[in-house]
């Protein structure tokens, strides 16, 4: 963000100050709406002395146009105020708006009252400018803000945190609101500085965005609806059934039918044209019972009721656009060498997740990816630590890195799943999903995750938009399903019931852009 600022104004020729004056702006347009009317509000500003005070002081000068009480503090001398921040404060001067400076501990002792009363405490003191953990007066009116009843709007960054780590590394302000400036950055959206933030407001200031996209990485996108509108098309009115995809899900073992079903499911309700359940015969009729709408094939079984290698070369008989694997699979000698073979000769995108990722551990050097199809993994973060060798504890402190190190190491696509599910391909990108909810953290929500990935790659075809609109829509149904249900109640049933209302607030606005009067 700071070389998108310097490209700017040096190559675009839009000024500093122009942009710190349209930060200003949009913070107090983000106030409105989280507010309300500020008239009978008192707004305490806290300016530090880079451009984040500068930002500060454009918002204490837009609400005290509006006759709003607004009072500022700057921490630290205005001597020490330098460039367009220095202008901004000058500006306040010249319109009798009193500055109060706070730059020792005796200084806070005797203003810090008239703050902390305050009804909105505005943070604009460092911004993205964190060098070092804060100690000192500012560990002091950190500690003191935060145990203030007044709501904190953080300008860009909560103050403390670091713009390029999703750590905490020290005492840092919590937000209530964070409006940061032209795009987001790591701890605003990642655990556990993401706890910090409070409501998010991601607000334009006349960056460019030619300017963002045309800076080198390593990029972390995020997954918005916005961007998954292009994946989803309304249907043709001369479409069928083979249009959009064949799946094939090969899960299931004696007592684990609900996986497959539920990843079967989960396939129909994104779009599947056909689905086929490949399960040991002793569940088929189980299957078969509990969805008219997929069909079913029994095959060859250990002792036990779970598949066996026998049953490879039926498996690859059956006519598939794609292949899941795993769900309820179970992990006996033989049916670990049966998803192991299934991998390596089948000629289509093969998405794998639970028992199927037990398959390759210890052996993730197998699990390469195919020139002529796809792979994509859905680990959660133990099955992570199993295929890496890493712990749990080390999975979850690194989860970005983690799954583009893997994606590009192994030339497949991870889905890591877990809060913030992290999409990574083989080519070094990176998606971060924002949808979903703790109601999801329930048996079985993985394996629906499976089928309506693969229900979208049978229509789509390729791999990272698959995953990237699987991971949005099975969120977007959790979400639908947590407002419907409350987060305790919710089950996997629920998401495959929602995916529908997911999809559609995708398709409706589609519809819409392309009728002159009412659907």
């Amino acid at each position: 963000m700071r070389d998108a600022d310097r490209r700017t104004v040096e190559d675009i020729g839009i000024t500093s100050i122009v942009l710190m004056e349209n930060a200003g702006r949009q913070v107090v347009a983000a106030m409105d709406t989280a507010f309300g009317d500020l008239s009978e509000l008192r707004v305490a500003v806290l300016c530090g002395k880079g451009n984040n005070g500068g930002d500060g002081c454009v918002v204490a000068r837009v609400l005290s146009e509006r006759g709003i009480d607004v009072s500022v503090f700057l921490v630290g001398s205005s001597l020490d105020v330098r460039g367009d921040a220095r202008a901004n404060l000058r500006i306040l001067q010249a319109l009798d708006i009193d500055v109060v400076e706070v730059s020792d501990a005796a200084a806070w002792e005797l203003h810090g009252a008239e703050v902390l009363a305050a009804d909105v405490i505005v943070d604009a003191i460092l911004g993205t400018g964190l060098s070092a953990p804060i100690t000192g007066l500012l560990e002091t009116i950190i500690a003191d803000v935060n145990a203030a009843p007044a709501p904190v709007v953080a300008v860009d960054l909560p103050t403390g945190l670091d713009a390029d780590s999703a750590g905490v590394p020290g005492p840092a302000i919590e937000a209530a609101l964070t409006v940061t400036l032209a795009a987001p950055k790591l701890p605003l959206v990642l655990p556990p500085a993401e706890e910090l933030v409070g409501s998010l407001v991601i607000a334009a200031i006349g960056i460019p965005r030619a300017v963002i996209e045309a800076i080198e990485g390593p990029w972390l996108e995020l997954i918005t609806q916005d961007r998954m509108q292009a994946y989803v098309t309304p249907r043709v009115a001369e479409s069928q059934k083979g249009d959009y995809g064949r799946v094939l899900i090969v899960a299931g073992s004696r007592g684990k039918t609900g996986a497959a079903h539920l990843a079967a499911a989960g396939a129909l309700r994104s779009g599947a044209g056909l689905v086929t359940v490949a399960t040991p015969v002793s569940c088929q009729s189980v299957l078969a019972s509990l969805g008219s709408e997929y069909m079913t094939e029994g095959l060859e079984e250990t002792g036990d009721g779970q598949l066996a290698y026998d049953a490879l070369e039926r498996l690859l008989d059956i006519a598939a656009d794609v292949i899941a694997i795993g769900p309820g699979l179970g992990r006996a000698p033989s049916t670990r060498a049966l998803v192991q073979a299934l991998v390596e000769r089948a000629g289509v995108p093969v998405v794998l997740d639970a028992d199927a990722l037990f398959a390759f551990a210890g052996e993730s050097d197998r699990l390469a990816g195919r020139h002529d199809a796809e792979i994509v993994i859905t680990p959660h973060p133990g099955e992570m630590a199993r295929l890496t060798g890493l712990s749990v504890e080390a999975v979850q402190a690194n989860r970005v890195d983690t799954a583009k190190t893997f994606a590009t190491t192994h030339g497949v696509h991870v889905v890591l799943k877990g809060h913030r599910t992290v999409v990574a391909t083989p080519e070094g990108k990176v998606y971060l999903n924002l949808t979903g909810n703790p109601g999801m953290a329930t048996g079985g929500t993985g394996d629906v995750l499976t089928g309506v990935l693969a229900g979208w790659l049978g229509q789509l075809l390729d791999a990272e938009s698959a995953s990237q609109l699987a991971v949005y829509l099975h969120g977007a149904a959790g979400d639908l399903a947590a407002s419907a249900e409350g987060e305790v109640a919710v089950v996997a049933g629920d998401l495959v019931e929602h995916l529908g209302a997911a999809v559609q607030a995708l398709v409706a606005p589609l519809r819409l852009a392309q009728t002159d009067g009412p659907l």
